[in-house]
């Protein structure tokens, strides 16, 4: 294979299917062809990259043609809703050479991310073009505002209780709130693979408890010996697993940002159609949220701030979007954060770094309310009761419609599909994580 290679498409979606899967069996056998990754010359990466190239503008081609057939068949017509990596397992399956296989994911998982073929770049494209379809791209928006099925099988179990751990996240219901403390303290709050199921799950159960009015988001007391003993809201992405390979594009950059962060935001969809008549005459159930920040909240932590309806901050704690020194895109961040700040302080905030203390004169651009560290207990108690009225949740319910339509959410998540799957892989990036886990 060179990259010269073109498919000649025809138009009928079997016969391109079969183009395609040749032409990514050829850009197999010439990978196959070339020594591991780490041990290859700059002549034969070159080489790789030439063959991962033509192979993928020619997914993008295929997928600009037939997106939408590809989308109806994994989804019976739309009959069916899988979630994000068993719609890419079923596309591996029916469309051979569209995104890489299971076996060569699991490969790929073994291995450090600086070691990596960068095969979810793939998965990237796939997901850009289903998101940009407008009749493909809603209805798996859609599929993943629906409980996740861990949720569904322990939501009972909360409504009896009222008290559950939920691996790193503990859900506690009292007088009408659902409190979530994350608890990863070792690591400060920083999000994984692990707790984005946990933190999905935490969320799905409080937006399912009809006797839960509130939901409430606060980071534990750490064991990290720089912060043991405090509170931390977020440390943002873990760098140590991502630099280790251990972040995943769909359980976590994707799943993150159209699960338990939109559902925060979007409200939950529901999961059957009795809790659609439930629900009547509005289609998602909606809860407004507060967030309590203390010390800092860092990359995902203050990406997450952006949705909340009530932000509280202790005197002492900070916010910051490292986006360009991580080198990711910070998930949402660039379409939410200059409704909060304006242009220029996202700008400043986004490229450049720069914090915003909760002591600062820009601080009531992004906390709605600031406390000392000892009276945050009895401040969240009292935010909790003023939002705990029916019509907050009317009037959110509003305001987010006008000011992130579905619509428009989708069309950055399109972006964001393909971006952050090349940023995930960028040798920049790859550089600043190894450095950044290894001081840590």
């Amino acid at each position: 294979m060179t990259a010269a290679a073109r498919p000649v498409w025809s138009g009928s979606p079997d016969d391109d299917a079969r183009t395609l899967a040749e032409l990514a069996e050829a850009g197999e056998k010439a990978l196959a062809g070339l020594p591991f990754k780490p041990e290859r010359s700059a002549e034969q990466q070159q080489l790789a990259d030439r063959v991962h190239r033509a192979c993928r503008r020619a997914r993008e081609g295929f997928l600009a043609r037939h997106a939408e057939h590809v989308y109806a068949t994994l989804t019976d017509g739309l009959r069916a809703r899988p979630r994000l990596t068993e719609l890419a397992q079923g596309a591996a399956d029916r469309f051979p050479g569209l995104v890489p296989t299971a076996a060569e994911l699991a490969a790929e998982r073994e291995l450090p991310q600086a070691a990596k073929e960068g095969r979810e770049i793939d998965q990237g494209l796939f997901f850009a073009a289903v998101l940009r379809s407008p009749v493909a791209g809603p209805h798996l928006q859609e599929t993943l505002l629906r409980p996740c099925p861990r949720a569904l099988g322990l939501a009972e179990q909360f409504r009896v209780t009222g008290s559950l751990r939920v691996g790193a996240v503990q859900v506690e219901r009292r007088e009408g709130a659902a409190y979530l403390t994350v608890d990863n303290p070792s690591c400060l709050n920083a999000e994984d693979n692990a707790l984005i199921d946990d933190m999905e799950t935490a969320v799905d159960l409080a937006l399912l408890d009809e006797r839960v009015k509130v939901g409430v988001l606060r980071g534990g007391v750490m064991s990290h010996p720089r912060y043991a003993g405090r509170r931390v809201f977020s440390a943002g992405i873990n760098l140590r697993h991502l630099h280790e390979g251990r972040i995943s594009y769909t359980d976590f950059l994707l799943r993150r940002e159209l699960g338990y962060i939109s559902k925060i935001y979007r409200g939950l969809a529901p999961a059957d159609e009795a809790a659609e008549a439930a629900l009547w005459p509005h289609r998602r159930a909606h809860k407004p949220w507060v967030a309590a920040v203390d010390t800092f909240a860092i990359g995902g932590g203050a990406q997450l701030l952006l949705v909340f309806d009530h932000v509280l901050a202790a005197a002492d704690s900070w916010f910051s979007l490292p986006a360009a020194q991580e080198g990711i895109v910070p998930g949402a961040g660039n379409l939410r954060l200059g409704r909060h700040t304006g242009s220029r302080l996202a700008r400043r905030i986004l490229l450049s770094g720069a914090k915003v203390r909760a002591c600062s004169p820009q601080a009531p651009l992004l906390f709605d309310e600031v406390v000392e560290p000892e009276a945050m207990d009895s401040a969240l108690e009292a935010a909790v009761r003023r939002l705990g009225s029916p019509a907050v949740e009317a009037n959110r319910r509003i305001l987010h419609a006008v000011e992130e339509p579905d619509e428009a959410f989708r069309a950055y998540m399109a972006e964001f599909a393909l971006e952050q799957a090349l940023r995930l892989y960028g040798a920049d990036v790859i550089a600043k994580v190894g450095r950044r886990a290894g001081a840590s």
